[in-house]
């Protein structure tokens, strides 16, 4: 493969079509052991990420290394410039830009926030095991982080530097404020575990509306133990449901099953997405796409 571990892409450059110079190639490839070896023989070391990328087993550090951008590019001039990490280390602590599923920019209806306001948070924490705050708010565990639903405030807030502060999270913000104002009763768990198309609303789930997996695949489909780093990082408990599957905790009583095959010779890397069917008493079709949209993009960051 042409693109480097360092992320250039070796397959535009003349010096690799005339023969010049060779691809270091993904730092998990062959290309990257034998360029290792020709940059120790000739220059006395190998370049430093791609060492680092061979002996962590990452094969695209700008894809699939938390770390990046590490001191390994920062410390010299090559091959980004300083602009470039601090661009990435930048953005790297945002969310991406919230879409509705008809593509639309997401914002959460005053109105839900006014419905949200009119409950009765004891009954809202019995039915659904998030936790009274002061002021009225509701605390629950996202994943692997507290949230807390500021209902007076109407947004979410995290708990950083010794309080709670405001977060930008429409996804999120939306999946949770309709699951509050929705949810009814203490739904059973584990009676029904249900792909997407199998739900009240499943027709939703076509086309445009597919579940956003597309980019997990890209991501994981040939890196089963990237995958399960991160599902366990964010919680998620293996079950026994494919060559690697996890059951993910986006709200107390609401799992979401990943489910994951590696693929072969004859068939691509597969993924799938799968509920308990409760999902459906309290969501609508729009907000599970919403919410898995938000779960998914936690496993790639």
């Amino acid at each position: 493969m042409p693109t480097g571990a360092c992320g250039i892409n070796c397959d535009v450059c003349r010096l690799r079509l005339t023969g010049v110079c060779s691809t270091c190639g993904p730092g998990t490839s062959m290309e990257a052991e034998r360029k290792s070896e020709a940059q120790r023989r000739i220059l006395g070391n190998p370049c430093p990420v791609l060492a680092c990328a061979r002996l962590n087993r990452v094969a695209f550090c700008l894809r699939d290394c938390a770390a990046f951008p590490c001191e390994a590019f920062g410390a010299g001039s090559y091959p980004y410039s300083q602009g470039f990490l601090i661009m990435q280390e930048r953005r790297r602590n945002q969310l991406p830009p919230a879409y509705a599923p008809d593509g639309s920019h997401l914002k959460v209806d005053a109105a839900y926030w006014d419905r949200l306001q009119q409950a009765d948070v004891p009954q809202l924490c019995a039915r659904t095991q998030f936790a009274p705050a002061d002021g009225g708010g509701l605390i629950f565990r996202f994943l692997n982080a507290d949230v807390m639903v500021d209902v007076n405030g109407r947004r979410l807030r995290r708990f950083a530097g010794g309080q709670w502060e405001g977060i930008d999270d429409p996804l999120l913000e939306l999946a949770a404020v309709l699951y509050l104002i929705n949810v009814k009763d203490v739904y059973p768990l584990g009676r029904d575990i249900v792909g997407p198309k199998d739900l009240k609303e499943g027709h939703f789930f076509q086309g445009p509306h597919e579940l956003k997996i597309a980019p997990l695949l890209e991501r994981f489909g040939g890196d089963l133990p990237g995958f399960r780093k991160a599902a366990e990082s964010l919680a998620g408990d293996p079950v026994d449901m494919a060559d690697a599957a996890y059951r993910l905790m986006p709200f107390p009583r609401v799992p979401l099953y990943y489910l994951m095959w590696e693929g072969d010779d004859e068939f691509p890397p597969r993924m799938s997405v799968l509920f308990d069917r409760s999902i459906e008493e309290a969501l609508a079709a729009d907000a599970i796409w919403g919410l898995v949209s938000r779960v998914s993009t936690a496993l790639l960051t």
